[in-house]
């Protein structure tokens, strides 16, 4: 009886163990310098980014940290929040750009339309501060920054992109792969989330007469997705509520019962 009692444990603990792995993600092991900490973290559903965030909804005082490799050795990331659409035109972006230079620079572009950007920074609805970049592991550049956002704004959608090349300080053109059309998702700030959902299918793939977007001269994919991060404390809380030292506590108790 012992045996089968532990053999039923095991069976109902290894699939909720899976869903600790999934909930926890890449973003949790991220080690970021000394004074960068923050409070929750996202792996993202596309370009194998991540966002770390810090919201203090007494301030209204957003800090992030986004996480992602360029499209190529002297390319870009950029990330950002659309408070009017769920698409680029709108987003007000941080892009962090490697060019040629020996560490990544931080530009603010205001996306107004379907245009090419400059390499001057524009002002943005969320005034920016503490913007910084540094470059990590697997050649991803980490891009730094606080926004002071609307008061009361519980959830806003959020944009992110990676390009393959900066001319004149300014990000190129993006490919126009799925994931980059689909690199959108809803940010929920404040309140309960909703789980984790696929993001839908992008729109196809635009043709040469498309519009050039204004982030690096991309084209924009219409409809975000829903995808909402966790609101719990750490990423590395389940779904279900179990911890993941309950989890190995009650695999050893199987595990002790079987021997």
């Amino acid at each position: 009886m012992a045996r089968q009692l532990a053999l039923l444990v095991l069976l109902l603990v290894s699939p909720v163990a899976m869903r600790a792995a999934d909930a926890a993600g890449a973003c949790a092991g991220e080690k970021f310098p000394a004074g960068r900490a923050y409070a929750k973290c996202q792996d993202l559903p596309q370009l194998g980014a991540a966002l770390h965030w810090s919201y203090d909804e007494t301030k209204s005082s957003l800090s992030v940290a986004f996480v992602a490799a360029p499209a190529g050795t002297g390319g870009w990331v950029a990330w950002g929040l659309n408070p009017t659409g769920e698409g680029m035109a709108g987003t007000q972006a941080l892009v962090a750009l490697k060019g040629s230079s020996s560490a990544p620079t931080v530009k603010t572009y205001n996306i107004t339309g379907y245009v090419p950007l400059g390499g001057a920074s524009t002002p943005i609805a969320f005034p920016a501060t503490d913007l910084a970049a540094d470059e990590g592991a697997g050649g991803n550049i980490r891009l730094y920054g606080k926004l002071q956002l609307h008061k009361g704004m519980k959830a806003v959608n959020q944009v992110w992109q990676v390009g393959s090349s900066v001319t004149g300080g300014a990000p190129d053109k993006h490919a126009f792969g799925a994931a980059n059309l689909a690199s959108k998702a809803k940010l929920v700030l404040a309140g309960k989330a909703t789980a984790i959902s696929p993001a839908p299918a992008p729109a196809p793939t635009a043709g040469a007469g498309a519009p050039s977007s204004s982030v690096g001269g991309g084209s924009d994919s219409g409809a975000a997705s829903s995808v909402a991060p966790s609101a719990g404390k750490s990423a590395a809380t389940t779904a279900t509520g179990v911890s993941a030292p309950a989890l190995a506590l009650l695999a050893l108790v199987g595990f002790l019962a079987m021997v």
